[in-house]
């Protein structure tokens, strides 16, 4: 089965649900109903329920930025799946280096969340990445693939194919600095040989591997032509419906 490009927009904590369902109605009106390529925007919480209206009849899917991984009970300011899953939500962002770093999130804890997330029947969105000193000491792939292999722990082969992966190299994250599509690869091949170490080459092969550091119409057509490059985990270029579709229109032309 060859993989299809996937576009999801990280929202972050911008838009209210008024924005939300104006942009929304933007990215859909210039992507049309294609289907060559997924396509998915990440709204937070309280535009869910605008986001989920607004994008009725589209092809295009819901995702949230992070989930709790209890279903109810005493956990002051957190968000289970079943309240997700009413708004239709498919995909649900989990370990963004943002995450990690503020919220002091671990592998074992965003392992935890992937397995929720999978149980409740959605996508996770798994983000894996290095920061600026790991890369200059030359750690980038072990962190990466340390990552990968503890965020996926005790996942099912059958799971696993339901999970996407995003490389997001911290260091290049809303500084418009982005790796070149060089490094870029190098990495995302690492990280399909661990898939492929963890699952077999098969699964591997199956897995949507996006890349998470400032893509932008500019440089997606020369990230999005690497072998191991799927798509993008978009954040900046997301808030704007004229750059979302034109990289939604990139990947659907190297489909």
């Amino acid at each position: 089965m060859a993989r299809k490009y996937f576009i999801a927009g990280n929202w972050k904590m911008n838009n209210t649900a008024a924005a939300a369902e104006a942009l929304i109605k933007g990215i859909v009106a210039k992507i049309g109903s294609q289907t060559k390529v997924d396509v998915a925007v990440c709204p937070t919480f309280t535009a869910l329920d605008a986001a989920s209206k607004a994008l009725k009849g589209s092809t295009v899917k819901l995702g949230a930025q992070n989930m709790y991984t209890k279903a109810s009970g005493a956990y002051t300011g957190e968000i289970a799946a079943d309240m997700l899953k009413e708004f239709d939500c498919s995909y649900v962002i989990l370990g963004h280096s943002e995450r990690r770093e503020y919220f002091k999130e671990s592998d074992e804890f965003i392992n935890e969340k992937v397995k929720a997330v999978l149980a409740a029947g959605m996508k996770p969105i798994l983000c894996v990445g290095e920061k600026l000193e790991e890369r200059e000491a030359g750690k980038t792939i072990s962190l990466v693939s340390g990552q990968t292999e503890k965020g996926l722990a005790g996942i099912s082969k059958e799971d696993a194919e339901k999970v996407v992966i995003a490389y997001e190299p911290v260091w290049a994250i809303g500084t418009g600095k982005t790796a070149t599509p060089e490094m870029a690869q190098e990495v995302h091949a690492e990280i399909r040989k661990v898939l492929s170490k963890l699952f077999g080459e098969d699964t591997a092969e199956n897995m949507q591997i996006l890349y998470g550091g400032s893509m932008k119409p500019e440089n997606a057509d020369a990230l999005l032509k690497e072998k191991d490059i799927d798509g993008g985990l978009i954040g900046g270029a997301s808030l704007k419906a004229d750059s979302f579709a034109a990289l939604v229109e990139s990947a659907e032309k190297l489909s």
